[in-house]
């Protein structure tokens, strides 16, 4: 029992490495080649969880070496247009100046219901408001609506709008950031006082608490036990 589950934690160790080395995407974000060595790192780090007769090598060199190809893979990719288009292959114009483009249909083997469901999961029910429809590499369908169609903006109307940045986190689960805390300047005992003032006494007990650009904070406190 303590072999199997020490070989496990061992090979979910070197499954959770490579994938951090392989980068940080979610599965369908993947490439193809990419999730191919997702699947075979499974693969092979499943094999010797079941038969403990397999000795752990015949795992860890294999997948060792596909993540050093993937890893290689990638870097040529980046350097090298021709290999990135083997490697990854190109978008698809699926809707081109508004109009569907029947041959790339055919070679993706979609039909037209599959696209005004694409489309639909994109926000967009009616394909008379889409001038481009893209397929991704990796799947994904990219739109770029009309121009009489897309959203209203602030430029659209000439306003002037302030710069938003990204709200810093200070207190997650009761745990201080202290490293956001010295990106915003601002020190512990602040932070104790301006929560107090919100009528919490201890930082542990929030559950959350952010400082926006414009220095507002947002805390919100935990939830009494036995609270439903």
């Amino acid at each position: 029992m303590f072999v199997v589950m020490f070989r496990t934690l061992i090979l979910f160790a070197l499954v959770i490495v490579s994938m951090r080395i392989m980068g940080k995407r979610q599965i369908g974000q993947l490439q193809p080649y990419e999730l191919a060595v997702l699947i075979m790192v499974s693969a092979l780090a499943a094999v010797p969880m079941e038969d403990i007769a397999i000795p752990l090598f015949y795992s860890i060199i294999p997948i060792t070496l596909l993540v050093v190809f993937q890893v290689f893979t990638s870097y040529a990719a980046q350097r090298s247009e021709k290999v990135r288009s083997v490697v990854c292959g190109r978008p698809s114009i699926i809707i081109q100046n508004g109009e569907i483009i029947e041959s790339e249909l055919r070679s993706m083997h979609l039909n037209i219901n599959d696209l005004l469901e694409q489309l639909r999961i994109c926000g967009y029910p009616n394909i008379t408001e889409v001038e481009f429809a893209i397929f991704e590499t990796n799947g994904d369908l990219s739109i770029i609506p009309k121009s009489q169609c897309r959203p209203l903006q602030p430029r659209d109307l000439q306003i002037e709008t302030q710069y938003e940045g990204v709200p810093h986190p200070l207190i997650v689960d009761g745990n201080i950031n202290h490293e956001n805390l010295g990106k915003t300047n601002l020190d512990l005992l602040w932070l104790q006082n301006e929560v107090k003032k919100l009528g919490v006494d201890d930082p542990k007990d929030v559950l959350f608490a952010s400082l926006d650009t414009e220095g507002q904070l947002f805390v919100q406190r935990k939830e009494e036990p036995g609270t439903p």
